[in-house]
């Protein structure tokens, strides 16, 4: 109802500069001063600005300034917001970091104890065969031995039969063994 009423007034006054040239003598020229007309112009601006200012640039300077205030708020909630966000990406690439370096150790052990395992693996290889090697050899040298042996003995059998077949007399075994044993001992030691 204020409001209205102040709005009527405030016609009424521009109203009235309008209203007084009217005096009906024909058309108005706009170029040619009229001393009332400009007295009551410049009573209605001066009335006009006053209300104005004692009515409308306070509560609009309130408001640009809460409009402000709300605006500068937001920036230092987005700047609080956007600082806490750097900070929580700083500390994410930190703990991918940190797992991605655990994950290398992690990748570096395991080559580590497979080289280990694939060296032990080869040396135990390596042992058993020696091992077999040394056995192979042994094996080797004992049938060799055995051979030699029973070639001997043949050998000795065939000397003593062919020479037993010379004389035609046979001589006592024992003796004769003894015999060409010791000749076939000396003749692998000259060689």
């Amino acid at each position: 109802m204020r409001t209205l009423l102040r709005s009527v007034a405030l016609l009424a006054l521009v109203a009235a500069p309008a209203l007084a040239a009217a005096d009906g003598d024909g058309p108005v020229n706009l170029l040619k001063p009229e001393w009332g007309l400009m007295f009551w112009t410049l009573i209605i601006f001066g009335a006009f600005a006053f209300v104005i200012a004692k009515f409308a640039i306070g509560p609009i300077t309130q408001a640009v300034a809460a409009r402000e205030a709300l605006l500068r708020e937001a920036l230092d909630a987005a700047q609080a917001d956007r600082a806490e966000a750097q900070r929580l990406l700083a500390e994410q690439k930190a703990q991918l970091d940190a797992a991605r370096a655990e994950g290398q150790k992690f990748i570096a052990d395991g080559r580590a104890i497979a080289e280990q395992m694939r060296a032990d693996m080869l040396a135990e290889t390596k042992q058993q065969q020696d091992e077999l090697m040394a056995r192979a050899r042994r094996d080797i040298e004992t049938e060799k031995s055995k051979a030699i042996g029973e070639l001997r003995r043949e050998a000795v059998d065939l000397a003593l039969s062919g020479a037993g077949k010379l004389i035609e007399k046979n001589l006592d075994d024992a003796t004769n063994r003894k015999l060409v044993e010791d000749f076939l001992a000396s003749v692998g030691k000259s060689r």
